[in-house]
């Protein structure tokens, strides 16, 4: 039987390195998955996805062993995994782009890096977007997803019988919640 990423959290915080290896095994391609899809080609001559598979792993066995993040019972650790892997891809893609690093610099074709960073950009929101929305209860969800739709705050509130000020402030939290998934560093 495949022990619970809480229960594998727990062991290796007590030391059980197979704990590290389990997690490891079971979410390594995955994010080597999300690492090439997020990267462009141009960025992809400068960096590989294993290196930042293992940046993320890196980061999280650090931070865990300092007791920073916790798994719900029954629930996966993949969603950390995830936004930490994209925050990694980002902050590479920002310093390959820097002036004296400028990836672009080695293009012939400027307009294309520009095009394909403001795709990889939209992507990475669009996957943030999603993962916040997985981690609402229906409700909270409903809104965020009518507001995306183009809905006023008004027809929110009449459609999911709620008042204005609920609405509201779940759209502030939402965006309060992506803008620090989104510009963390």
């Amino acid at each position: 039987m495949q022990s619970s990423d809480s229960t594998l959290l727990g062991r290796y915080r007590k030391g059980d390195d197979d704990a590290a290896t389990a997690l490891y095994v079971k979410y390594a391609n995955r994010l080597r998955n999300v690492a090439v899809s997020q990267t462009s080609q141009n960025l992809a001559a400068r960096f590989d996805a294993d290196d930042v598979v293992q940046s993320v792993f890196r980061t999280f066995f650090r931070r865990a062993s300092e007791g920073y993040f916790d798994v719900p019972p029954g629930d996966e650790i993949w969603s950390l995994f995830l936004v930490i892997a994209l925050n990694k891809v980002r902050r590479l893609g920002k310093m390959h782009r820097r002036k004296r690093r400028d990836v672009g610099a080695t293009e012939s074709i400027e307009s294309s890096n520009a095009e394909s960073h403001e795709s990889d950009a939209l992507m990475t929101l669009q996957m943030s977007i999603d993962e916040l929305l997985e981690a609402l209860p229906s409700d909270k969800k409903q809104m965020i997803e009518m507001r995306i739709q183009g809905y006023g705050v008004t027809e929110i509130a009449e459609e999911t019988d709620r008042c204005t000020r609920t609405v509201e402030r779940t759209l502030r939290q939402f965006r309060e919640s992506l803008a620090e998934q989104v510009y963390e560093e």
